[in-house]
Parts: structure tokens; C-alpha cells; sequence
């Protein structure tokens, strides 16, 4: 019997389609309505969805799951074409002219004349199979320890490069070896969001189309070393003379380290920086270890390799190469271009150095230091000397003197930062205490007419008793009580010692770096030895400072640069702010007690300038260089000499050089200045200082007083008065309360003496003072409009040449017997 139902026949209402009835009759003919539970009909066809209710509130600034699934996918559209059409677009472009650097011009302050022109092209390639596996595997440990194993970009960090260019939050680094081969190679240094798409595009072709070590063949040949080196090869000459074949894997590493920054870790050219080298250096040999490409073994039994001295190319010889790399360094320390970027070429760089002026410089150095060397004098063969002089009224440096030759000593003598400043910092205590106005331990008002205690090894005393520090003088001589002016004459240790703990070493050290040190200066330390000078500023960072005191207290960055520019684009530099870093009358007062160290003090050889002059002399330790700090109106100057071993790089005392028996401020570094003071403003009108200094009160001399006391810095030293008279008479009985200045109170201190008149050279520091010499009177201060100028005739000194010098002071270079301090 067959399943399907019965059909119905004829009827086509009945029958679906094809004549066979419908499964379901009820789609066949409609049905009559259901009746309603109350009798209505119900409403024909399928029920209406509610309508959605509307988004009210904060219910509305919340994008719904459409809408966010809708924008990641537009988003993921965009960076898929987008990156379809940089890859079809950006090609692998031929090597562009950085390849192979131009030179960079540097010129005067006049904009015309030529100092020197670098960029002589270092370079020699060489295949890869040449560097030996040692060498390559130094290089990925510093660089990109990963290189064989990863992609050609690092995503993250280009990523990051590109937000930091964008915001202006400086430049990032990051990039794998790829990438920088292909900004040393295709691109260029600059950072900007268009150099990095390229970089991130040409990377990618370029690790298609080129193996890992071609790559690396590349980068190794393309990368700057530092030294005017370009690629392994030319670096392996440059620190070690040497093939790379022959390197060992210490001077591997630290070539490697090199690439991080080239001139930052010279440790040749930057010796400060050697513990910054070294901690780089043993990154390097860690990765190595890390990567298994150095056993622990091999690890352990490495010493630093130092590299040898530099040999630059002839074109930077004399003074040329010292000028081009203190103008890079100033350029690359204030921001306005890298160093890896300058050394591409192309630039024209202006300086504020005048070519008068240097001419000047170079001159009386070789004339007061380097002639009088001689090859039978051992001690002559350490000599070195720097020199710097800044525009007080602009900080343009307008000279530089950095070394005998830049292709025979490499190291810049102006702007290295490792050898004590001496007595020269000690103006910075005394304007420290002019500018806080700081009290002796009794409360008295710290001026130019305040006694201390001067007494040789005298314990210096803080406020909660005596202290551990007893600074020794200058040939371990007693001054007994002195007042300030008179112990900046003879730079007494013991006197700015104590007076550093009176001042607080904090204040002196705030006020120094106001004035113009750096921060960051190796030693400098606050502490009461601080005034004795054991901070390790550069020449060029003194003559700043100094220069602070002859602008009455105005402090302006030194500046090396006016304008620098590429294919007539000019290059954006740093702006200078003028500030006040002491009180003028702080700053004044310093310079009037200066200017006695010149008439009648250490460092009297620089009245041969001709000019009205304050200065300083001072002496590193073991009189290892000597110092002679000083300004005129419109010109301040620093000169030192320094003694180091051209073998070795050591430190080495100056005893006997120079056919002196100690070397010391006072002499030719104080003669250097002042000849070249003389030559540097020969034509310009003589200007006269025009101070606004408070000597402060007279003290009465506690040694002359009736009641005997000690002066309330004696910190129980003994009986003033005993002490004093056990001196006199073991001097002859010829000691004064004025020693060393060759003139009367009257003349010193107020009365007659003129602002620029000249004072006879020192004499001892205890010839007597006649009877008839009136007591000191308080120094008046002069209107500048009734000061009375010398003119050059009128001021011409008698220098240390157109005297005999007794033995002793011939012994001393003829200085006063008890010269510059020392720390």
C-alpha cells in the first residue's frame, strides 16, 4: 500500500503544484482567525519586534562593537595599503653622497679666512672574509646580538624612533644593523618621519635581496669610527696601526664600543672619559660571553687594550686640528649636530675666533714657554700648555691654544678636564662670601679688610669645633693675622681654607658653577679643601668663569660657534641667555682685590700687559701645572703649564723645567699672558676698570692690640703676640703688617693710589713699613667719570726681565718668595 495520501481529484484548489496535493493543508487555504480569549481577532500576520531603545547619556560616547570592528578593520585596510604602496614605491636607491663624506669648512669670525678644512676621507673596504669571526662577533655584541636571527627591522623600536621624531622628544636609537647600514649607506643622519619610512621599506627589499653578511660587509666598511676613520679597517689603523686581521678580541671590543660614540670614548682624546670606555667595553665582552663567542676563560684574562696616539691627517696640523674637534665637541655638547651627522661634510662652520688674537696667543707661548725648552733638560720634554681667552662682554672665544701640534699631541690642552685648577679657584670662595654675605666663625661680616689666622697647617674650625683639615702654605711659612686682601697676594691656604668652612663648601661650590664651571667637573667637591683648587676644570672653563668676574657678575655661556650651515641652509644654534650669577658689587669687589694680586702680589709678571689687570696664579699638586688666571676690561685670559710624560700620558711634576727649580703661575704661565694681553689689544683703547666694590670696614691687626687676644680665627693656635715676636726675631725684626706690596697703606688701600697706577714688584713678605706710613685708611670709591686713564706710555710696567733676580728668585722664576698656593 503506497504511503502517500489519498488525491483529491479535479479540484486544483486542492492540488499543489504539478497536480500533488500539499503536506500541509494549511498553507493551501487559509484557516479562519482564532478567536481571541475575549472575543476580539487576533492581528493577522507575524507579531512587530519591539523598537530598540534609544542610547541616552553616557551611554552615547561609547562607540558600539559595530562601530569599533568597523574602524580596526578600516585601520588594518589602511596599513596593509599602505604598506602595499611604500614597498611598490620606495626602491633601493644607489649610495648617496654620505658614502663618502665632504669636507667641513671652518672659518674665522670674519666669515672669509679659512682655519681648517677636514673630511679627508679615511676609508679602505675590505670583504668580510678579511675581519676575523673575533671582530664581527665584537660588533653584534655592542650593536644588534641578534642580527643573524632577526628580522631586518626591530618594530618596536622604529616605532618608537618615529613617535619620539614627532613629538619632539629627541632622537632614538634602537635600530638593527640594517637599518644602519641603510641610513650610513642609502639615506642619511637626519631624523625625520620620511627618512625613517624609507629606512624601514629599502631594510626590508634590501634583506631579500642582499644575505645577512653581505649586510654586515657593509656596515662594517660604512661606519664612522671616530678619528676621521671610516669602516674596521681604517679604525684598526687609526687606535692600534694595525690590520683588523691582527686584532685580538680585547681591541676588537673596543673598536665595537667605538660605534656607540666615537669621540665620547677615545679614551686618548678624552681621558676623563675612560670609565665610561671601559664600562662600555666590558658590555661588549659580557655579550660575547653571553652569546658562547668568548670563553670565561679568555674573558677573565683581558686587560683594557689602550690605543695608541692619533695620527690626523697633515691638513689639521699646528693649531687647525685642536680648533676642529673643540668646535665639533662645543656643537655635538650644545645639541646642534651629532657627530656622526657633521661627519658626513658639506657644512661651513663660523667661529668667534679672531685671527689677530690667535696669531697672538701661539706666539706667546712658543716666545714664554716653548723656547725656553731645551732637549738637555729632561723635565723639558713634559712641558705642555693651553691657552683660552673670552670676550667678557659677548663669551665669544676669540683664541684657542691647545698644544705644540695637533698631529705630535693629540689631547687639547685648552678644553681637557684632568688637572688641578691650584689657587686659581680660590676668587671663587671670596666671591662666595661677598655674595651671601658670610661671617667669620664670630660673626664678623666677611670682606677684603678681615683678618684671619694665617699660620701655617692651622686647623680649620666649623662651627661645632675643629675639623680634621690643616691645610699646609705655600713653603710652609706663618703669616700670623692677615687680612683677606693680603692673603689673596700671597695665596695663603690656611686663611681660604677656613674661609671656604666659613662660606659653607656647598655656597662655594653653587657660586662657582654660577660663574661659569661646569657642573659636572671632575673634584669638584664641597668641602673645605675646595678652596685650595683640587677641581679639574678645563683652560677654556676658567677663562668663562673669569670672564663672569670682568662683566661685573654677569655670566654668558662661552661661545665657539656664530653660524653654521649646509648647502646655504642654515643650521639652527642654541640660544645664549645673559644671567646674573653674583651681585655686581660681589663680583667688583673680587676684581679690586684681584688687582692687587697684579700690582703687588704672585702675580705682578703680568703688568707687562700695559693694561689695567686683576688675576690669579695658582699651582696643581706636586707642581704638576701652573696656572695664571686674569682679565682686563675687555679681555679675559687663562694660560697653564702642565707637565706630562709623552710616553706614557702620565702627570709629571714641572720640578727643573724650563731651567727653573719649580715651576709655578707667577712665571710663564703670568708672562705668556701678559704678552700675548699686549699683542691681543695692541691698538684698542685702554680701558679702565670701573668697580663698584665695599672693602668693608678697617679691623684693627688682634697681633697689635693692646689686649693681645686672638683673632677669632685662631682656634687655639697659641698667644698671637708670642708667636709673632718668635717670628720677628727669627726674620731679623723686619716684619710689617703689609708684606709683599711695595707700598705704603695709604698708597694700597685709598688715599693716592689711582685705579691703573702700577705697584713695584713684591718684595718679602716681611719687609717693614716705615714709621711714617700713616694708618690704613678705608679705600674710597671713585666715580668712573673722575677715575684718570693711562694711557699705554704711562702704564708701561717694569717687568721681571729689567731687574736682576737674586738667585732665589730665579729659583722661583721670579716670583715673591711665597708664590702661589697649593693645594
Amino acid at each position: 500500500m503506497s504511503d502517500e495520501p489519498p488525491q483529491h481529484g479535479g479540484d486544483p484548489g486542492q492540488q499543489g503544484s504539478g497536480g500533488w496535493a500539499p503536506r500541509d493543508p494549511s498553507a493551501a487555504s487559509p484557516t479562519a482567525d482564532t478567536p481571541h480569549p475575549n472575543g476580539a481577532q487576533a492581528t493577522k500576520g507575524r507579531k512587530k519586534r519591539p523598537k530598540r531603545p534609544k542610547r541616552t547619556g553616557w551611554r552615547r560616547a561609547v562607540p558600539t562593537w559595530r562601530m569599533v570592528l568597523g574602524g580596526v578593520l578600516l585601520l588594518a585596510l589602511l596599513l596593509v595599503g599602505g604598506f602595499i604602496a611604500g614597498y611598490q614605491i620606495v626602491d633601493i636607491p644607489a649610495a648617496n653622497a654620505s658614502a663618502t663624506a665632504q669636507s667641513n669648512v671652518y672659518l674665522y669670525a670674519d666669515g672669509k679666512t679659512v682655519i681648517a678644512r677636514d673630511g679627508e676621507i679615511n676609508r679602505e673596504n675590505i670583504p668580510l672574509r678579511r675581519i676575523p669571526r673575533t671582530i664581527q662577533h665584537a660588533v653584534l655584541a655592542a650593536e644588534d646580538r641578534d642580527f643573524y636571527s632577526e628580522d631586518a627591522i626591530d618594530i618596536k623600536a622604529t616605532l618608537r624612533a618615529g613617535w619620539n621624531t614627532v613629538t619632539g622628544k629627541g632622537r632614538q636609537g634602537g635600530s638593527t644593523i640594517t637599518q644602519q647600514f641603510v641610513k650610513n649607506y642609502y639615506l642619511g643622519q637626519e631624523q625625520t618621519v620620511v627618512r625613517k619610512a624609507k629606512e624601514f621599506f629599502i631594510s626590508i627589499k634590501l634583506d631579500r635581496e642582499q644575505s645577512k653578511d653581505e649586510i654586515l660587509e657593509g656596515y662594517l666598511n660604512t661606519s664612522y669610527f671616530g678619528r676621521n676613520a671610516y669602516g674596521i679597517q681604517a679604525a684598526s689603523h687609526a687606535y692600534y696601526g694595525k690590520d683588523v686581521e691582527d686584532l685580538d678580541a680585547g681591541e676588537g671590543a673596543y673598536l665595537a664600543s667605538l660605534l656607540n660614540a666615537p669621540s665620547s670614548y677615545d679614551v686618548v682624546t678624552h681621558p676623563e672619559n675612560k670609565k665610561a670606555a671601559l664600562a662600555r667595553w666590558d658590555y661588549v665582552l659580557d655579550g660575547m660571553v653571553k652569546h658562547h663567542w668568548l670563553t670565561e676563560a679568555d674573558r677573565d684574562a683581558m686587560t683594557f687594550p689602550v690605543p695608541g696616539k692619533a695620527k690626523p691627517a697633515t691638513a689639521l696640523s699646528g693649531q687647525r686640528g685642536y680648533i676642529v674637534h673643540a668646535v665639533d665637541d662645543y656643537l655635538a655638547q650644545n645639541g646642534t649636530i651629532d657627530e656622526k651627522t657633521l661627519a658626513t661634510g658639506g657644512y661651513r662652520i663660523t667661529t668667534t675666533l679672531q685671527k689677530k688674537k690667535q696669531d697672538a696667543l701661539v706666539e706667546a707661548v712658543e716666545d714664554n714657554v716653548l723656547s725656553k725648552t731645551s732637549t738637555d733638560r729632561e723635565a723639558d720634554r713634559n712641558v705642555r700648555a693651553g691657552g683660552a681667552s673670552v670676550d667678557p662682554a659677548t663669551g665669544h672665544v676669540v683664541a684657542l691654544y691647545g698644544g705644540i701640534d695637533y698631529t705630535k699631541q693629540f689631547v687639547n690642552n685648552a678644553t681637557r678636564r684632568d688637572y688641578q685648577v691650584g689657587s686659581t679657584f680660590k676668587p671663587f670662595v671670596l666671591a662666595a662670601a661677598l655674595a651671601n654675605g658670610s661671617t667669620t666663625q664670630k660673626d664678623r661680616p666677611i670682606t677684603p679688610n678681615t683678618h684671619y689666622d694665617g699660620d701655617n697647617e692651622r686647623t680649620v674650625q666649623a662651627a661645632t669645633g675643629p675639623t680634621d683639615y690643616s691645610p699646609a702654605n705655600e713653603d710652609d711659612v706663618d703669616y700670623g693675622s692677615i687680612t683677606v686682601r693680603e692673603a689673596t697676594d700671597k695665596s695663603v691656604n690656611a686663611v681660604y681654607a677656613q674661609m671656604a668652612q666659613d662660606v659653607g663648601p656647598d655656597e662655594v661650590k653653587d657660586t662657582a658653577i654660577a660663574l661659569g664651571i661646569p657642573r659636572n667637573t671632575p673634584d669638584l667637591t664641597a668641602s673645605p679643601s675646595i678652596a685650595l683648587g683640587p677641581a679639574t676644570a678645563s683652560v677654556l672653563d676658567m677663562a668663562s668663569a673669569y670672564a663672569t668676574l670682568a662683566d661685573h657678575g654677569r655670566q654668558r655661556p662661552h661661545t665657539l660657534v656664530t653660524k653654521i650651515s649646509k648647502n646655504a641652509t642654515a643650521l639652527d644654534l642654541p640660544e645664549k641667555t645673559t644671567r646674573r650669577a653674583v651681585p655686581r658689587e660681589a663680583a667688583d669687589t673680587t676684581t679690586s682685590v684681584l688687582r692687587s694680586v697684579v700690582d703687588g702680589g704672585t702675580g705682578t709678571a703680568a703688568l707687562a700687559a700695559g693694561r689695567p689687570a686683576a688675576g690669579k696664579t695658582g699651582t696643581a699638586e706636586e707642581d704638576r701645572a701652573a696656572w695664571f688666571a686674569g682679565y682686563t676690561p675687555d679681555l679675559a685670559t687663562v694660560i697653564a703649564v702642565m707637565g706630562q710624560d709623552p710616553r706614557t700620558g702620565v702627570q709629571k711634576p714641572l720640578y727643573g723645567a724650563l731651567g727653573l727649580a719649580r715651576m709655578n703661575g707667577g712665571g710663564a704661565p703670568a708672562q705668556t699672558w701678559a704678552a700675548y694681553t699686549r699683542a691681543a689689544l695692541e691698538g684698542s683703547e685702554v680701558q679702565g676698570f670701573d668697580l663698584e666694590a665695599d672693602e668693608g670696614p678697617e679691623e684693627p691687626d688682634p697681633d697689635e692690640s693692646a689686649e693681645g687676644e686672638d683673632t677669632e680665627e685662631a682656634g687655639g693656635t697659641g698667644d698671637r703676640r708670642e708667636h709673632r715676636e718668635r717670628r720677628e726675631s727669627e726674620d731679623g725684626g723686619d716684619d710689617t703688617d703689609e708684606p709683599g706690596t711695595g707700598e705704603t697703606s695709604q698708597e694700597r688701600d685709598g688715599g693716592t693710589r689711582t685705579q691703573d697706577a702700577p705697584s713695584p714688584a713684591a718684595g718679602n713678605p716681611r719687609t717693614t713699613t716705615p714709621a711714617a706710613t700713616p694708618t690704613r685708611a678705608p679705600r674710597l670709591r671713585e666715580p668712573a667719570a673722575l677715575r684718570p686713564r693711562r694711557e699705554p706710555a704711562d702704564t708701561e710696567p717694569t717687568g721681571p726681565g729689567d731687574h736682576p733676580d737674586t738667585p732665589q728668585e730665579q729659583e722661583r722664576g721670579g716670583q715673591d718668595l711665597h708664590g702661589p698656593t697649593r693645594p
